[in-house]
């Protein structure tokens, strides 16, 4: 939970010192950019991942990181984690989503069940469970925030992607719920409202790009993808930002083409 501002030297140095962020997924490329980030702007960082090993790999470099395994899909392991994080650190103050997958089809008479299952699973479910055990904690925070990443598919649907546009787009819905929640609490209460201090968002990308995949196709151009360096630096620009201008947006970050 954030702490009292430093001097305006120190606040310029470490813009996010005293706020703890929970990263889902930080096992991933994404994951590492992100918490890498976080931690150079001052933020106590909280990796969760389900591999303990991966967590280790690939968050060496990280210099005071609080490594967790958690099933994100099992509720229990996540209303446990969420305990734990408020005993802890008095709560969180940021929660950034970036468990995810990719399945499809190639129509939509083949969108199987289990592909389904897989993206429910990942996209939503592990959403859900993390937003319904730290809502609380977001919405005490002076500075809560929450961003997942979505898609351009849930704007322009294909067939034999039926199945991930759907998810996603769940997804997205969910956030906006959680938007209107922390509104509702805050800014928009009938009586005694307060500024709004809380704030549920999407990141919006064609497809995310990291320095192995550009090094493994070097002559690959990867138009429209975001690189996971403008990811990581949308989330700590996040916490900078007026809640009540971001809550409940989605922010495009694909690059021109």
């Amino acid at each position: 939970m954030s702490t009292e501002p430093g001097t305006a030297a120190e606040t310029a140095a470490a813009p996010l010192k005293g706020r703890t962020v929970l990263v889902a997924g930080a096992g991933s490329p994404s994951g590492t950019a992100v918490c890498e980030a976080l931690e150079a702007a001052g933020a106590k960082v909280v990796a969760v991942g389900r591999d303990a090993a991966r967590l280790e790999n690939t968050l060496f470099r990280l210099y005071d990181a609080d490594l967790r395994t958690c099933d994100l899909s099992d509720t229990g392991e996540v209303a446990a984690l969420a305990a734990d994080m408020q005993e802890t650190y008095g709560g969180i103050d940021g929660l950034i989503h970036l468990v995810g997958g990719w399945r499809a089809g190639t129509g939509i008479g083949s969108q199987s069940e289990a592909d389904w299952d897989f993206l429910e699973t990942n996209i939503l479910r592990t959403l859900r469970n993390v937003s319904r055990s730290f809502y609380d904690q977001l919405e005490a925070s002076p500075d809560g925030r929450l961003a997942i990443v979505s898609s351009t598919a849930v704007e322009s649907p294909t067939a034999a992607g039926a199945g991930y546009a759907a998810a996603k787009a769940a997804a997205e819905a969910w956030v906006r719920a959680i938007a209107a929640g922390f509104r509702s609490a805050q800014s928009g209460r009938k009586e005694n409202p307060e500024p709004q201090r809380s704030a549920a968002v999407v990141f919006v990308v064609k497809a995310l790009v990291d320095s192995a995949q550009r090094a493994a196709a070097p002559d690959r151009r990867f138009p429209g993808y975001t690189d996971v360096a403008d990811l990581a630096a949308a989330v700590v620009r996040l916490f900078q930002q007026d809640a009540a201008e971001v809550n409940g947006q989605r922010i495009h970050l694909s690059p021109e083409k």
